[in-house]
C-alpha cells in the first residue's frame, strides 16, 4: 500500500510541476509580456487547470483514499488500485497532450474522459466498502467527517461526468477542445466549490484539531456550511452567479467558525517532524478561502471581470487548496509512505513562503493588470509565477527526498529519538483515517 500510494504522490507532482504549474508559469509570461488576458489560446489555460485539478489533486486524493481504507489492503484490492493509478495517469496525462498538440483530439478527448471516470468508478466501488464505525451502542454509523468527504467524493463524480459530456459533445460539434466559456465557468464551480473544498473541509475535521490543537468543531453549524456551500454549486449550474457567490462566502464563513480556525487553540499544536509554523500556514489557507469567496462576489458583480475571477480561483487552489496541502501533506504522508520523517522542515517552511509571497502578489496583480488599474502590475506577474514555480519545486523535491530515506527506525544513528517521533506520527495520521 506505501508503494502504491507512493505512486500516486510521485504521480501527482509530475503533474503539478510540468503540465501544470510549469505550463501555467509560461502562459503567465506570455500573457504579461503582451498586456492582454485572451493572448494564450484557451485549450492551453485549460490544460493547465486540468493538470492541477484532477492530475495533481486528484492523484493525490485517490492515492490517500485506497492507503486509507482497511478492506482494500489484499492482493486483489491492491491490484485494482494499480489498475486505477495506471487508467487515472493515462487519462489525465492524454487530456493534457490532446489540448496542446490537439493530436487527434476528437477521438483523444472521450477517450481520455471515459479514463479518468472509470479510474474513479474503480475508486469509488473500493471506498464504498468502508464499514462505518460501531457507536457506543453498537449501531454503525460514519463519522461526521467522512459524510463530509463523501460529498466531496459526489462532486468529485459530477465534476468527471460533466467532463466526460463536454468532451463528447465538443468532439462531435466543437472547432477545439476547449470548454466554451459559460459552461467552463460552471465546470470551475463544480470542481473546486464542489469537489475540492468539501474534501478539505472533511480531512480538516479530522486531522486539525488533533494538529493544530483546536477546540472541538461545532458539527451542526459544519454542517450548515456544507449545505450552504453545496446549494451555492448547485446555482452556479443554472447561471445564477450572483446569488451562488453570495451562498459559497456564507459557506466559507459557517466552516471556519465552525472549525473554530481563527480561535485560540486549546493546547500546543504538534509540530514534531515539520517546521514549527506549520499551524500558521494552515490558518493562512483558510483565510485566503475567504478572500477567494469575497471576490467572487465582486466578479460576479462587475461586467468586465476577467482579472477579478482569475484572482478568485486563484486565491482559492493556490491561497487555500495548494497551502493545505503543502502544510497537511508534508505533515502526514512521511509516515504513510513507510514510518518515515520529513527530510526538511526548513525546505518545508521555505516551500510556504515562497507560494504564500508568489500568491500575494498574482492575486494583486491580476486583478490592477487584467482590470486595466495599473500597467506596472504586468511585470509583477511573471515575479509570482517564478516565486510559486520554486515554491512548489521545493515542495516535490522534499517529498521525493523523504521517499527515498529508509524508515526511521533503520536509520541506527538516530534510533533513540526519530523512531518514536516517527511512530507518534504514524499514529495521529491514522486517527485522521
Amino acid at each position: 500500500m506505501s508503494r502504491l500510494l507512493v505512486f500516486y504522490i510521485v504521480s501527482g507532482l509530475a503533474f503539478m510541476l510540468l503540465p501544470g504549474t510549469f505550463l501555467g508559469v509560461w502562459n503567465l509570461i506570455h500573457i504579461s509580456s503582451r498586456h492582454a488576458a485572451d493572448s494564450i489560446s484557451a485549450p492551453w489555460i485549460q490544460a493547465h487547470g486540468h493538470a492541477q485539478f484532477f492530475g495533481w489533486i486528484g492523484s493525490f486524493i485517490l492515492g490517500i483514499g485506497f492507503y486509507s481504507i482497511p478492506s482494500v489492503r489484499t492482493k486483489f484490492a491492491i491490484s485494482r488500485g494499480w489498475l486505477c493509478a495506471v487508467m487515472w495517469v493515462t487519462g489525465v496525462a492524454l487530456r493534457w497532450v490532446t489540448n496542446v498538440y490537439l493530436w487527434q483530439w476528437r477521438v483523444m478527448l472521450p477517450i481520455s474522459a471515459v479514463l479518468e471516470l472509470s479510474a474513479f468508478l474503480i475508486f469509488f466501488r473500493a471506498v464504498s466498502q468502508h464499514e462505518a464505525n460501531a457507536d457506543e451502542e453498537g449501531k454503525k454509523k460514519l463519522d461526521p467527517w467522512v459524510w463530509i468527504v463523501v460529498v466531496g467524493t459526489l462532486g468529485f463524480l459530477s465534476s468527471l461526468v460533466m467532463n466526460l459530456g463536454a468532451s463528447i459533445y465538443l468532439s462531435v460539434r466543437g472547432a477545439d477542445p476547449a470548454f466554451p466559456f459559460e459552461f467552463d465557468q460552471r465546470f470551475l464551480v463544480m470542481c473546486a466549490w464542489g469537489f475540492l473544498v468539501p474534501f478539505v473541509w472533511g480531512f480538516s475535521t479530522k486531522w486539525l484539531p488533533t494538529f493544530l490543537g483546536l477546540k472541538t468543531t461545532n458539527i451542526e453549524l459544519l454542517t450548515v456550511a456544507v449545505a450552504v456551500n453545496t446549494l451555492g454549486v448547485l446555482t452556479a449550474q443554472f447561471g445564477y452567479f450572483r446569488l451562488a457567490t453570495v451562498l459559497l462566502l456564507h459557506g466559507v464563513l459557517f466552516a471556519a467558525l465552525a472549525l473554530r480556525m481563527f480561535e485560540p487553540a486549546r493546547q500546543p499544536a504538534k509540530t514534531k517532524g515539520v517546521h514549527p509554523s506549520f499551524p500558521y500556514f494552515v490558518r493562512s489557507a483558510y483565510a485566503w478561502l475567504i478572500v477567494a469567496a469575497a471576490l467572487g462576489i465582486w466578479a460576479a458583480q462587475t461586467q468586465q471581470a476577467a482579472g477579478i475571477w482569475g484572482a478568485s480561483r486563484h486565491a482559492l487552489t493556490v491561497g487555500f487548496i495548494a497551502v493545505m496541502v503543502f502544510s497537511i501533506g508534508q505533515r502526514v504522508l512521511p509516515a504513510f509512505s513507510g514510518m518515515k520523517l520529513l527530510f526538511s522542515p526548513r525546505m518545508m517552511f521555505s516551500a510556504l513562503s515562497l507560494l504564500s509571497i508568489g500568491c500575494i502578489l498574482r492575486v494583486s496583480s491580476e486583478i490592477l493588470s487584467y482590470q486595466e488599474i495599473s500597467t506596472l502590475a504586468w511585470k509583477v506577474l511573471p515575479v509570482s509565477a517564478v516565486l510559486e514555480l520554486t515554491g512548489v519545486t521545493l515542495f516535490a523535491l522534499n517529498l521525493i527526498l523523504t521517499f527515498m530515506r529508509r524508515p526511521a527506525h533503520l536509520q541506527k544513528e538516530q534510533a533513540s529519538t526519530t523512531w518514536p517521533a516517527a511512530k507518534l506520527a504514524h499514529k495521529e495520521s491514522q486517527r485522521g483515517i
